[in-house]
């Protein structure tokens, strides 16, 4: 896949459809960034590649050059950091091994969520969620938008805010693998691995420094530089961080849902600074 530097690109390589947490289809999802410019997505589900192949139709109907794309979580220093793996190869058996690992941790997770929220007496509960999931796993989001259907909470704020959220009865830490684990298995897929929203994860400067460099001595290349919601301070912080230290820099909306006027599929804050080598690169696109 090689794009002459002439054509208009628009890139966005983190986004989500309702096979995880996500609102959309994934073929209403790749209308919907068609439809706003964008040229290259990857549509990186949550510990799931359910989406790819529906992704894929769409894509092909819209004129879009779909990336394999996933975002898998793991434990670093009791922490769950999230890592984006671009361009693996989704028929890999070992891969999708550890993807089937990774969707038994997710539902173990989702049964004790249920048993946690059991007082709600909502009869049940897994099956609407899974229903709502789409027939996956499904996620917080998706109990809290169950607990609105049976008018238990008015809206999916108010369900975190009372039973789902940070510290409340349905916050259930899932059992994640390593970093060093999951940045292994993009590799051997044949994939890139990247830190997705690096500030997210309210940590300093010093402490990011230490994930970058564990990351990186797993095989990892690559951090998100620019996404939704970020401020000009940490895209400058970042981006200093990706030329210091050689990384390859990654951007992507985290796109959700419609209606977050602050997170829309292929509109960023801005534009990747100068001087950093995009991860597309190794993914075969030469514009950008």
């Amino acid at each position: 896949m090689t794009i002459t530097a002439t054509q208009s690109v628009r890139i966005d390589l983190h986004c989500h459809s309702n096979v995880s947490d996500g609102a959309l289809s994934p073929t209403d999802l790749v209308r919907r960034a068609a439809a706003n410019g964008v040229t290259h997505l990857a549509l990186t589900d949550h510990d799931t590649t359910g989406g790819l192949a529906e992704a894929a139709r769409a894509a092909a109907d819209c004129g879009i050059t779909l990336i394999n794309g996933i975002e898998l979580s793991c434990q670093w220093r009791s922490l769950t950091i999230h890592i984006v793996g671009l361009g693996f190869d989704d028929g890999d058996p070992d891969w999708q091994a550890v993807l089937a690992e990774q969707a038994d941790n997710r539902w173990r997770r989702a049964r004790q969520i249920v048993e946690r929220l059991r007082r709600l007496k909502v009869d049940d509960l897994l099956e609407k969620a899974t229903r709502v999931a789409g027939g996956d796993v499904p996620g917080r989001p998706h109990f809290a938008r169950v607990l609105v259907d049976e008018s238990v909470v008015r809206d999916s704020g108010q369900a975190f805010k009372r039973y789902l959220g940070a510290g409340k009865p349905g916050d259930v830490k899932a059992c994640w693998p390593s970093l060093e684990a999951v940045t292994r298995w993009i590799i051997r897929a044949g994939g890139v691995a990247v830190v997705a929203h690096p500030r997210k994860y309210r940590m300093t400067a010093t402490r990011l420094r230490e994930l970058m460099k564990d990351f990186t001595a797993a095989g990892g290349l690559g951090m998100e530089v620019l996404t939704s919601g970020q401020s000009s301070g940490d895209l400058g912080f970042l981006a200093e961080l990706c030329r210091r230290e050689g990384y390859l820099a990654s951007q992507g909306s985290d796109f959700h849902f419609p209606g977050a006027p602050w997170c829309e599929l292929g509109r960023l804050p801005g534009q990747l600074p100068d001087g950093l080598e995009p991860i597309w690169h190794r993914l075969g696109v030469s514009a950008g």
